[in-house]
This record gives C-alpha cells, sequence and structure tokens, in this order.
C-alpha cells in the first residue's frame, strides 16, 4: 500500500518535465486519489463483510498493482484521475484489512509489533522512493510507473498469505448492560482534537504531495528522491515510538510536540534551501506524520466521545481532500510558497493541540463506565480492542 498510493510523489516531477503534467492537473490526480482513499475507508467501515474477506485483499492487491502498470499506457489526465481513484480506494481496502488483522491476530502479543507492522506503510515509502532514485538518470516516467507495479507486484506475493480479521463472535444480548454514571463532559477536548487533526489532515497531504518537487526547484535532481526515501525510512519506527511514548508522557502534549516539529520540517526547503534543510526536513516530516495519527487516534479513544473515530477519520479525510486544492492557485510560482501554507496550517493543528491539553481529562472512568457528553451516549462504551480496531482503520497514512 505504502508503494501504490505514494509512489506518485517521487514520480511527479518526471511527469512534469516528460510527460507536460501541469502543476495544477498534478495536485488534481493527487486529491483524486485522496477522494478515493476516503470512499476506500468508509466502504470498510460500512461493509465490515469486506475487511473478512481473502478475496478482497488479493483482488484489491492485485488490482493495486494493475493500477500502477496502467498509469505508462495514457497521456489522458482523464484516465490517470480515475486510475489514481481507484488506486485510493483500493489502498483503503487493503489497509483496513491488514490493519483489522494485525489487532485480530496480534491480541496477546505485545502492543509494539502492530506498531512496527504498520512501519510497512513507511517501507513502502521508502522502497518507491529508491526506485524512482535509481531510474530518474536512465529511464522514464512510464519506466518509472512500470517498476513501481513490478515492486508492488513483489510485495503482493508476500502479503498473500495474510489472514483476514475473523468474523467476530455473537455476544448475548444478557450480557449487554447499560450503565448510567456520571463522568466529565468531554466534548470541548474532543472538539479541539477534531480541529486540530483535520488541519494535520490539510498540511500533511500539501508537504506529503510536493515535497519532493519542491526541493527538486532549488536542489540537484537525485536530492528529491533521495529526501523521499529518508521520509520512509523515518517513517518505518514512528508509529510504534509515538505509542511507546504515549504510553509514559502526555497524549496532547506529545500531539503538540509532534506538530511543530512537523511544522519545521514543512517550511525547511521554502525557508533554507539547500542539501542539508532538504534532507532534514524528510526526517523530521517522516518521522512525525504517521506518529500524529497514531497520538491523535489513540486521544479520541481515550475521551471515548461518541463515534470518535469515525469523526476524527472524516475530519482527517476531508483535510486530506482540501489540502491540494488550497495549495493549487500558489503552484504558479513553483512549490515554496505551498509549503509555508501547509506549515502556518500545521502550526495552527499545534495551537489547537494546546488548546486541548487546557484541563485535558487524564483519568477517565474505567471501561464499562460511560461519560457525559455534548449528546446522549448511544449504546455501550467502546472497549480497547474495538477503539484501536477501529483506530487503525483511520490512519492515513495519512495514516
Amino acid at each position: 500500500m505504502g508503494v501504490g498510493r505514494f509512489v506518485y510523489t517521487p514520480i511527479l516531477p518526471l511527469m512534469h518535465a516528460q510527460a507536460g503534467l501541469s502543476a495544477g492537473a498534478g495536485a488534481n490526480l493527487a486529491t483524486a486519489n485522496y477522494v478515493g482513499y476516503l470512499v476506500g475507508a468508509l466502504a470498510g467501515i460500512l461493509l465490515p463483510r469486506l475487511v473478512r474477506s481473502t478475496a478482497v485483499l488479493r483482488g484489491s492487491l492485485l488490482a493495486l498493482v494493475a493500477s500502477l502498470a496502467a498509469m505508462p499506457l495514457t497521456h489522458s489526465t482523464t484516465v490517470w484521475l480515475l486510475l489514481r481513484l481507484g488506486a485510493g480506494v483500493l489502498s483503503a481496502l487493503i489497509f483496513v484489512i491488514a490493519a483489522s488483522s494485525l489487532l485480530s491476530h496480534l491480541r496477546a502479543h505485545p502492543a509494539h509489533l502492530p506498531g512496527w507492522a504498520f512501519g510497512g506503510v513507511g517501507a513502502g515509502i521508502a522502497l518507491s522512493g529508491l526506485l524512482v532514485l535509481m531510474l530518474r538518470t536512465v529511464g522514464t516516467w512510464q519506466a518509472a510507473w512500470w517498476a513501481s507495479a513490478a515492486l508492488a507486484a513483489a510485495l503482493t506475493l508476500a502479503a498473500w498469505g495474510l489472514r483476514p480479521e475473523p468474523a467476530p463472535r455473537p455476544v448475548p444480548s444478557a450480557s449487554v448492560t447499560h450503565v448510567r454514571t456520571s463522568g466529565p463532559r468531554t466534548h470541548r477536548w474532543f472538539g479541539a482534537l477534531l480541529a486540530s487533526y483535520t488541519l494535520e489532515g490539510i498540511g500533511y497531504i500539501i508537504s506529503g504531495t510536493f515535497l519532493v518537487a519542491a526541493i527538486e526547484q532549488t536542489s540537484p535532481g537525485w536530492i528529491g528522491s533521495g529526501a523521499w526515501v529518508l521520509v520512509g525510512l523515518a517513517a518505518v519506527p514512528s508509529s510504534a515510538l509515538w505509542a511507546w511514548l504515549g504510553r509514559r508522557w502526555s497524549r496532547p502534549g506529545l500531539l503538540l510536540a509532534a506538530l511543530g516539529v512537523q511544522a519545521v520540517g514543512i517550511a525547511l526547503p521554502a525557508l533554507v534551501g539547500g542539501v542539508a534543510a532538504a534532507l532534514i526536513s524528510a526526517v523530521l516530516f517522516g518521522a512525525t506524520f504517521i506518529g500524529v495519527s497514531t497520538l491523535a487516534l489513540a486521544t479520541g479513544a481515550h475521551l471515548r466521545f461518541p463515534r470518535a473515530v469515525a469523526l476524527l477519520t472524516a475530519g482527517y479525510s476531508v483535510g486530506q481532500i482540501l489540502g491540494p486544492l488550497v495549495a493549487t492557485p500558489l503552484l504558479h510560482h513553483g512549490y515554496h510558497q505551498a509549503l509555508i501554507l501547509a506549515s502556518v496550517v500545521v502550526l495552527a493543528a499545534a495551537l489547537a493541540a494546546l488548546v486541548l491539553r487546557i484541563g485535558f481529562p487524564h483519568h477517565m472512568p474505567p471501561p464499562g463506565h460511560p461519560v457525559r457528553h455534548s449528546e446522549p451516549a448511544s449504546g455501550h462504551p467502546l472497549d480497547a480492542q474495538t477503539c484501536g480496531r477501529a483506530a487503525v482503520r483511520a490512519v492515513p497514512p495519512a495514516q
């Protein structure tokens, strides 16, 4: 999934130079992929049978490979839009199935194992960047897409035996009780979290889409793809690392720190320029964008706000769709203004995280005791495993 969804970023400069793709059209292709990802994520949540189907997993893997291989077969922007839209849907389905499988089959294992597995997204980013880096001097944009399809096919073989999450066992209705006790009202903290995570979706995706192209405007050609490799390498351990830190320090405080670091990393190539700034930017961005999702979704689960993960997922996904659209008017004179905008938006997300810290309820009533919200609670609170499973479905990569 890391290859299928993110290889577009290092290939984008090649398509500008060799395929005549305009900056605006490049942003539209990115937006199509993010719209598809939202559709696929919602399908996985609303149709749980998809998440438990081996046929859907394998079919999605094969179709994602096919979508990559079909990109160089045409010069039609409309067809490219449809292919990137489909790649988004397929990437989301693959991630939902894989994440649910991890949380189901590794339930009795140490909690850091799923975090390392989610680092596979970062590994896919690194491999795709390395692939384009090797091909950029001897190949064309078509060769880059075909090579990425071959890489995705090899990884599909490795993932072929993954077992989806088994169907849940029915719970006797008599065991479900509705206990009415009072607890802290969490709506104001959740509102700040939702605002922060939605703004992060806008800012992160602008950088994630245009970082390589922005770096290549002021640096040697290989630096852009090299920076994307560093983004992936830094992302590999980030989910496990931030989850580990979240068990020892305040999640709102860590969220504020991660967003601040990310804002600095995004702004560096635009404000400083040069090889060193580009590489530092890549490391800071890669080390935080998956970590922010880990922290935000864990915080939403902690607050036990009704439909917290679904609302956070929707906000983040809408932010991803809006990001390239709001940045497009700034692309007429290059990508640096877009990176400055992304950094400002992420700083706004950090300010919302600062508001989240004020009086945050670090100690919630134990599971089984509902908390008071701004709306009547519907059903019994989610247990930790259910919250975790739903939260991982929402990670973009972006999760």
